[in-house]
């Protein structure tokens, strides 16, 4: 059984159809991506999985539970974390302030610290930086951080929207590393990115969302090959 399976889900903004009956499914342990232009819906999707956005029909089925109709801070307590496009940190907290914000569903104090020292040794940058206010920090360091805040809700899937927005080649190259290196310590993710080429080189399936409908769907490795792909996202 999927992780995540979503099944012909509808979502609107008023009289604008902004997905038109969708499905797709998330395996344990993958990396999906999710690609396409902007206004496809792409961010949509993500905000109608965790609960930001109500769908107008369709199910979301998380581990076996219908998400549609439950609010969004109990979706992180079952496991779901969500980085959000723009990163969306508080600017005027603190680097570890921010962390501890995302165990804000957590109790166990020691357990909580056990994964503050996990996230600064997966970003050491954040450790030097950890009574630094976050507003202060680069765009680069800020994503870091984003990611880091998700992690604190052990998650067992991260959805990730936009991560190499606005960076330099080489922060998205080490933002890219991490995520893999996340997946591969068993954190399924869910990436929404406009740098195909980036995603679909450390994805396992990939579905190109066009104007609120998947319109292709496959293995990562051979929707880099296909020529629609490529001429409309790859740039070749």
């Amino acid at each position: 059984m999927s992780m995540l399976h979503i099944e012909d889900l509808h979502v609107s903004y008023g009289a604008i159809n902004a997905i038109k009956g969708i499905s797709f499914d998330v395996d344990e342990g993958e990396i999906i991506a999710l690609i396409g232009a902007n206004g496809a819906g792409k961010t949509t999707v993500l905000h109608t999985i965790t609960g930001l956005v109500p769908p107008k029909s369709g199910s979301i089925v998380f581990n076996g539970t219908d998400l549609t109709k439950t609010p969004a801070h109990k979706i992180v307590s079952m496991g779901m974390a969500h980085v959000p496009e723009g990163r969306r940190i508080f600017q005027q907290l603190s680097v570890y302030e921010n962390l501890m914000l995302g165990a804000f569903t957590r109790k166990d104090k020691a357990e909580i610290q056990e994964s503050v020292e996990n996230v600064f040794k997966r970003f050491p940058r954040l450790k030097e930086r950890r009574n630094q206010i976050a507003g202060t920090l680069s765009g680069g360091e800020q994503q870091m951080l984003a990611m880091g805040r998700a992690l604190m809700s052990h998650p067992s899937i991260i959805l990730m929207d936009e991560p190499s927005m606005g960076l330099s080649p080489l922060y998205v190259s080490e933002i890219f590393d991490i995520i893999r290196s996340v997946n591969e310590s068993g954190t399924t993710v869910l990436l929404v990115e406009q740098n195909a080429k980036k995603a679909l080189s450390i994805a396992n399936r990939a579905y190109v969302l066009e104007t609120g409908n998947i319109v292709l769907s496959g293995d990562a490795k051979e929707l880099m090959n296909n020529d629609s792909v490529k001429k409309a996202y790859l740039g070749e």
